[in-house]
């Protein structure tokens, strides 16, 4: 039998991002936050809506988290500016998202434009195989890790102050030989295998951002509110360069991980609005919240309580009132991994059926008139 051989990644021819065929723009797809609210068709959305409204209200008065999960169409959809209106208000007190909502967020900001055509592209082997995306989310990443921050941090700091200073490397090869022990030894020494590879230049990089209103991860980093990201390693374009480190990825979503924890302790009398996120949202609060629950029992306390978990997606709910709990296997409802893993989550599951953009507008009105 042929042995298997893991591909040289090394290898891979990339591209300008300028000469792919990008799908969205900026200019197209923002929507103003002090437009008109949509209007709801249904008497459940706009209940839905009105009582997401009034327990984040709550929750600020308890000092409580608000933790907004989304998935890339929100930003796709043209989300950001509503989203810096409600983190400027004070609204939201954490967010996260998954690689691609990353990924979309870094290429309006710096390019402009986002999305391809992914049939056709894979059928021509350049699909992901854009430099300056990995390239430069690489490059934000191993620098942050340098100051502790995870991939959210990293990554808004690197749009906000456009570019970052990298080491130079016999610095680092001398921080590394001095205290091989050392916690960010081995962030040194992905950085320095980077620069020595190539994909990275030390000295001052500066990168023009110029549609910073377009990315979240700017407004989160400019108000200081913590945004973390939830990656998979093969998940996202930026495994399709030769610069890919799945130990820098790793490394910045494990500290990602850690401040979703800090939270989700927070989290009494809190709200998670979950939007577009089918997957990562309900995986990774599940385990959080049970991390959060172990140390909390652990010295004593009691476990998370009080808090609300509101479920925004286009795909219907199953046929199955969510408020009522979980439905049994029998019904094709159980297997919506969105809804039955925070129908778990130790607080009733408000589902409602809405297009994500129209949704968090409508949120936005209803507080800043409240």
């Amino acid at each position: 039998m042929k042995p298997t051989r893991p591909l040289d990644l090394s290898k891979l021819r990339v591209y300008p991002l300028s000469s792919r065929c990008s799908l969205t723009r900026v200019e197209d797809v923002l929507i103003d936050p002090d437009s008109p609210a949509p209007k709801f068709a249904t008497e459940k959305a706009n209940t839905s809506l009105l009582h997401c409204a009034a327990r984040i209200r709550e929750a600020r008065q308890k000092n409580a988290s608000v933790m907004l999960i989304y998935g890339a169409h929100l930003l796709r959809n043209g989300a950001a500016r509503i989203l810096d209106s409600l983190m400027n208000a004070g609204w939201i007190t954490h967010l996260a998202t998954n690689g691609a909502g990353s990924i979309h967020d870094w290429e309006y900001a710096w390019h402009g434009a986002s999305t391809e055509g992914v049939e056709e592209n894979v059928a021509k082997g350049t699909f992901g195989t854009w430099d300056e995306t990995s390239r430069y989310i690489h490059t934000a990443l191993l620098s942050g890790a340098l100051d502790e921050f995870g991939y959210g941090g990293s990554l808004g700091k690197f749009i906000c102050e456009n570019g970052t200073h990298i080491p130079d490397p016999a610095e680092l090869h001398a921080q590394i030989a001095a205290d091989p022990e050392h916690p960010l030894c081995a962030a040194r020494a992905d950085l320095l295998n980077a620069i020595r590879a190539g994909h990275v230049a030390s000295g001052k990089l500066h990168l023009n951002h110029a549609w910073p209103q377009a990315s979240i991860f700017a407004s989160a980093w400019r108000h200081r509110i913590p945004l973390t990201v939830h990656p998979g390693v093969g998940y996202d374009i930026i495994a399709n360069h030769p610069i890919f480190s799945g130990s820098a990825i790793g490394r910045a979503a494990a500290q990602d991980f850690r401040l979703f924890g800090g939270a989700v302790e927070n989290l009494d009398s809190g709200v998670v609005l979950s939007i577009g996120s089918a997957i990562m949202g309900p995986q990774v609060f599940e385990k959080s919240i049970s991390c959060v629950n172990n140390l909390r029992l652990g010295s004593g306390r009691s476990i998370v309580k009080d808090h609300s978990v509101h479920v925004v997606d286009l795909q219907d709910g199953g046929g199955w009132d969510w408020s009522e709990g979980e439905p049994p296997k029998s019904s094709p409802a159980y297997y919506l991994r969105f809804c039955k893993s925070f129908s778990r989550m130790g607080a009733p599951l408000d589902y409602v059926q809405a297009d994500n953009a129209a949704f968090v507008h409508a949120l936005w009105y209803l507080l800043k008139t409240s």
